[in-house]
């Protein structure tokens, strides 16, 4: 099924819905209900999808988390991931590009280095005009920031403001996004680092469309090169010289949001998958048996063990989203989720053989989908890591050996 074609940028018409009720529930079902109807043509023809985007805009979903004040819904994060995770029930890679919007807002008014206007700019033109932002940090010869090095990305200084040159890639939503967090390194002597903010239609930016991915492949995440690119001096929204320490990108709050957020995506494709094995199996029923695959034990015990995981999940989450796990162990939360998320899909591939891995089986795709949990930051190596340092680095405890 082709999704319909969206011409124009989507405004927002109507009030927003209490969060919390149960009419708001049903408009995350029929979403996602309605975005997996053409999950599998994004996913055949790697097209972005603009009209799912529509779609959540007409509800104020693309200002979910700009506050209230600047006519955004200032969502928890436990409704947040509500959201998310009902949209990637549907069509994960729009659950993908809603995650980094959420998480820019969510941030964006408490950062004191942008200049007022700029900051309240970006918020209204996402309640307004359903304006799409998201960070651009990574490099084709640096890789991802989190693991350190200074970007490659140059902005040079001219009259009135810079002129930036670079080629950044992954870049998230970059078919649909109005404003470009761009991640980059001054010309000085002693060069500055930080973030130049540039309008996607600023001349000098080309998309090269590289992105052709195993899964998740309707997030537009193609390469984008700056090529001579003024920005205006008041643009340079925080920039700081490279030999000053600098804080990671994410308190623990955003942190906090990205665990939670980015394994709400991965669990909702462990449901979707869920839930077409649990119709396959009682719809399938070989000629031998003569009764459904939902008769036998073993396929009784399947479905048990998915649940099972898929429990400790919904634990896991209402937990990190409801304040009752530190946010110092979010990190643990992503790797415990999207684990059990990867398990629960093979489980059912395991389970029913080719079938689960043939093209065009919706199984298949979602086995895909989950398994691109493994490469957002943090990495599970740098998890791991991070989790065995902190623990030899508390005293030891209990009596002497």
């Amino acid at each position: 099924m082709s999704p319909t074609t969206v011409q124009s940028r989507p405004t927002h018409a109507g009030p927003h819905l209490d969060l919390d009720s149960p009419a708001f529930t049903d408009l995350l079902e029929q979403l996602s209900q309605e975005f997996a109807g053409t999950a599998a043509y994004y996913d055949r023809h790697s097209e972005f999808p603009h009209a799912n985007l529509h779609r959540l805009q007409e509800h104020g979903l693309l200002a979910l988390t700009v506050p209230r004040q600047l006519g955004g819904s200032e969502a928890t994060l436990a409704q947040a991931r509500r959201v998310i995770g009902a949209v990637a029930r549907g069509e994960p890679s729009t659950a993908l590009v809603l995650v980094m919007q959420y998480l820019q807002h969510t941030r964006l008014q408490g950062n004191q280095a942008w200049p007022l206007h700029l900051r309240q700019r970006v918020a209204r033109e996402a309640v307004e005009q359903g304006a799409l932002i998201n960070a651009l940090r990574v490099e084709p010869d640096l890789g991802t920031p989190a693991r350190g090095g200074l970007p490659g990305t140059l902005a040079r200084r001219v009259e009135g403001g810079w002129r930036l040159e670079g080629r950044k890639i992954y870049s998230t939503g970059i078919p649909g996004l109005t404003w470009l967090s761009v991640w980059a390194r001054s010309d000085e002597p002693e060069p500055r680092v930080g973030t130049w903010l540039v309008h996607r239609d600023t001349p000098g930016i080309r998309i090269e469309e590289t992105w052709d991915h195993l899964g998740m492949r309707a997030t537009g995440s193609h390469d984008v090169v700056f090529e001579d690119v003024f920005v205006a001096s008041e643009f340079a929204v925080d920039i700081q010289p490279a030999s000053t320490p600098r804080p990671s990108e994410l308190d623990s709050s955003g942190v906090l949001w990205l665990a939670v957020l980015l394994s709400s995506i991965y669990d909702g494709v462990a449901r979707a998958a869920r839930d077409w094995l649990v119709v396959w199996l009682g719809e399938r029923t070989p000629a031998n048996l003569g009764a459904p695959l939902s008769s036998l034990p073993r396929f009784h015990e399947l479905i048990g063990r998915i649940d099972a995981l898929l429990l400790a999940n919904r634990v896991l989450l209402d937990a990190a989203a409801e304040g009752r796990i530190a946010a110092s162990e979010a990190t643990q939360v992503k790797y415990l989720v999207t684990g059990n998320a990867i398990s629960a899909v093979e489980l059912g591939i395991e389970a029913i053989g080719n079938p689960g891995l043939a093209r065009g089986n919706p199984l298949e795709r979602h086995y895909r989908d989950v398994l691109c949990s493994r490469i957002h930051t943090p990495q599970n190596d740098a998890i791991l890591a991070a989790v065995g340092r902190a623990a030899f680095a508390l005293p030891a405890r209990g009596g002497q050996a």
